[in-house]
């Protein structure tokens, strides 16, 4: 913090210290002003309660009425009373429609409570007021890509095409809009991205890029690579799902290749269970029927024995994995002890 806010933050502090001592003195009434810049640098320092009171005080007068509103908002938001903050930033606007900074707040409360369509009109709103806000353009185009729609938020995100390379957040979310549309481009973007930055969860989706795109070389090795950086399941990402990609592209790029079926049978066993998925392998065209009818029969084993005994730990699994690896005999297909 520097001298300058440090000093107003103590005479603020100093007023509102003094304040009560004088209450009964009319001469000492303070103004609106001073109960807002006392509540700021309560804001300032964290203590939201304190702030909220000197604000609540602030709303007395016009001059301050907005700001104290705002800021309300924002201690609301910051608490996680969403709601609340929406009911300041609206109150706002009621009164000064076009007031960008209470609707940008506005925009990331709905955000907030779910409500993207609202949030997107908001949005429009802001765009219209200041076109040339590639931030808020950013927030636009993610709110699109959030309700299902690539094709509209890459348009967006072309209006703003001279901060993508500079911005990893913008060039992230390009990429993802042109995967969500099979574009070929997105796979140049995602290995940009992933130049920079190190990430599981997009490693695995420029896999995924990879695959839509034919490279199946180049996918199943950064499926690999996604492995070996998950060290656990997360929110959005399990290891299952990564083994049953591994498999996937395995079988459809070399069928014969018996690891297919290995990584198929640990990914079921380690929970994978994306019914629609497994289904699509067992009836892709791209593998020899015999191929096919194995992965049924892997799928309905390695199903089954999970039921029996309950999801295979990921210790469990990579013995298992081990043990596959080192088995040179025998039929690979069999589940190992």
């Amino acid at each position: 913090m520097n001298a300058a806010k440090t000093g107003y933050i103590l005479r603020a502090l100093l007023l509102a210290a003094f304040l009560p001592l004088c209450a009964s003195c009319a001469s000492m009434t303070a103004s609106a002003e001073e109960y807002y810049s006392i509540g700021m640098a309560y804001f300032e320092m964290g203590k939201y309660d304190e702030a909220e009171r000197w604000l609540n005080r602030a709303l007395s007068l016009k001059r301050t009425m907005s700001a104290s509103e705002y800021n309300l908002g924002r201690i609301a938001y910051g608490t996680g009373r969403y709601t609340d903050a929406l009911g300041k930033f609206n109150a706002i606007l009621r009164k000064d429609p076009e007031n960008v900074m209470a609707l940008k707040a506005a925009a990331y409360t709905q955000v907030k409570l779910g409500n993207l369509t609202d949030a997107r009109k908001l949005y429009d709103k802001v765009l219209t007021l200041e076109p040339e806000a590639a931030d808020s353009g950013l927030n636009y185009a993610t709110i699109l890509y959030a309700m299902d729609e690539p094709k509209e938020a890459e348009e967006v995100l072309q209006k703003y095409d001279y901060t993508i390379l500079d911005d990893k957040d913008a060039l992230l979310l390009l990429a993802r809009v042109q995967k969500a549309q099979e574009k070929p481009e997105a796979i140049d973007n995602y290995d940009l991205w992933l130049s920079k930055n190190s990430d599981a969860q997009v490693q695995y989706e420029f896999s995924i890029a990879l695959e839509n795109g034919g490279f199946y070389a180049r996918a199943l090795e950064s499926a690999r690579k996604t492995l070996e950086e998950l060290s656990s399941d997360t929110e959005t990402l399990k290891r299952s799902e990564v083994r049953f990609l591994i498999a996937r592209l395995i079988l459809i790029s070399d069928p014969e290749n018996e690891e297919g079926i290995t990584e198929l049978r640990e990914a079921v066993r380690g929970g994978f269970e994306n019914q629609e998925a497994m289904d699509a392998l067992r009836d892709d065209e791209r593998l020899p029927k015999a191929v096919r009818d194995e992965v049924g029969r892997t799928i309905d084993t390695a199903r089954s024995g999970s039921e029996d005994s309950g999801t295979t730990s990921e210790e469990d699994t990579q013995n298992s994995s081990s043990g596959d690896s080192g088995n040179s005999g025998g039929d690979s297909t069999e589940g190992t002890s």
